[in-house]
């Protein structure tokens, strides 16, 4: 009798399935139109181009795409990746150093099953709380998690320096984000630039999730990114880096399912073999969508500009009750909670009809402590009218302060 993949045992619930499981019987007020906050998809207008580069290249639809991609859009993301993180002219070959993806997701979970040797009794570093397709790669690849806490006391950022020596040993891959999902905050220059000279110790790759790098409120401080610290350390070779990034919250494109991965050339090579066999080649229309994107600034200053107006009228209204933290980038408020942030969430459900997401959703107990616990992720992803209104109803619950007994069950969650 054949047996399924025994790593799959190991997965857990998908953050979005707990949360129905945490609402089930449930009621919302009819009287609210219902405000959903708890995932992070960009719910903007898409870019007027979109539409005619699909139209204009449809024909392409008639022959199978190559899993490099086309010329032209290696070409835009190499002129993107240089402009924006000020790297060296020329250094990123768009034929060695880069790799179209099917959106940042498939491209973050594949990666550990093209580069982690299970044999070796790997570990995959990961930040905790964190975006749980680290986890479920780093399972189905044969590996252990190690979950690197994010805590006030370091700065909403991994705590690096907590890893103990014999973890860096056997540590194969490094998952960090940043501005990081869910706390928005930014990995520092000089602290990416530790972690290379930590994977050059320990001789381990570094998969940096930078899809909400276009995401930040100074306009004078844009995020770093990995290759940008690498190529400060005159390495343009990028050895052991590797940078993910997408046109789903850079452009409000989540459904057209585009992103890249640049970085070493004998990892991109690796990867390029790997995905040949995976069947994952972007079809023409997207292509041609996205080197036009990544060519494109105007539209994303446009909707940078709409999430600065969507942070400072949601934390305006509710400065009578609670201060909202300003995060330095990405958009999520990551909002600490008064009571249990599963009870928290439900309630505010059950009084408000507004969906948040509870932090414990996202996060692992390690080191004997639960980084998401008592906290609440809120995506404002809506219009700017719908984050005013959700940012009403918070402070009618806040300020009532009567959250009440739990009647949900979030054992069951």
């Amino acid at each position: 009798m054949w047996t399924m993949n025994s790593n799959l045992a190991k997965l857990q619930p998908y953050p979005f399935e707990r949360l129905t499981a945490l609402f089930k019987g449930a009621e919302p007020p009819a009287a609210y139109k219902p405000i959903v906050m708890s995932i992070g998809e960009p719910r903007q207008a898409s870019p007027d181009f979109v539409g005619q580069e699909i139209s204009e290249h449809l024909a392409g639809l008639s022959s199978y795409p190559a899993t490099q991609g086309s010329i032209e859009l290696r070409i835009a993301i190499a002129k993107w990746l240089t402009r924006r993180f000020s790297l060296k002219a020329n250094s990123l070959d768009p034929d060695r150093h880069i790799l179209p993806v099917n959106g940042t997701r498939e491209a973050l979970f594949a990666i550990a099953q093209c580069l982690v040797d299970a044999g070796n009794d790997a570990f995959v570093l990961m930040p905790n709380p964190f975006y749980q397709i680290y986890e479920g790669a780093a399972l189905l690849a044969g590996s252990k998690p190690y979950y690197i806490n994010i805590t006030d006391k370091s700065n909403l950022i991994p705590d690096f320096d907590s890893v103990p020596e014999k973890i860096w040993r056997q540590c194969q891959l490094l998952y960090v984000c940043s501005p990081g999902n869910p706390t928005g905050a930014v990995i520092n220059i000089e602290t990416f630039q530790k972690l290379i000279e930590l994977a050059d110790q320990y001789d381990f790759v570094i998969a940096s999730d930078e899809c909400y790098s276009e995401i930040y409120f100074d306009d004078n401080k844009p995020p770093a990114g990995l290759l940008q610290a690498a190529a400060e350390m005159g390495r343009n070779d990028y050895k052991r880096c590797l940078v993910f990034n997408s046109l789903s919250k850079r452009s409000s494109l989540p459904g057209l399912r585009s992103g890249l991965v640049a970085g070493d050339a004998g990892l991109i090579e690796q990867f390029r073999l790997y995905r040949t066999y995976h069947g994952s080649a972007m079809s023409p229309p997207t292509q041609a969508v996205s080197a036009h994107a990544w060519q494109d600034e105007v539209h994303v200053k446009q909707m940078r500009e709409l999430y600065k107006q969507k942070f400072a009228a949601f934390a305006d209204i509710l400065a009578p009750a609670v201060k909202i933290p300003m995060p330095a980038g990405a958009f999520f408020v990551w909002l600490a909670t008064p009571i249990d942030d599963k009870e928290f969430a439900c309630k505010l459900y059950q009084k408000y009809n507004l969906t948040v997401l509870p932090g414990s959703f996202l996060s692992r107990v390690a080191q004997g402590v639960d980084p998401g616990k008592n906290y609440v992720r809120i995506a404002l992803v809506g219009t700017l009218a719908e984050c005013n209104d959700a940012a009403q109803r918070l402070k009618q619950y806040w300020s009532a302060g009567t959250f009440g007994r739990f009647t949900g069950s979030p054992s069951s969650a």
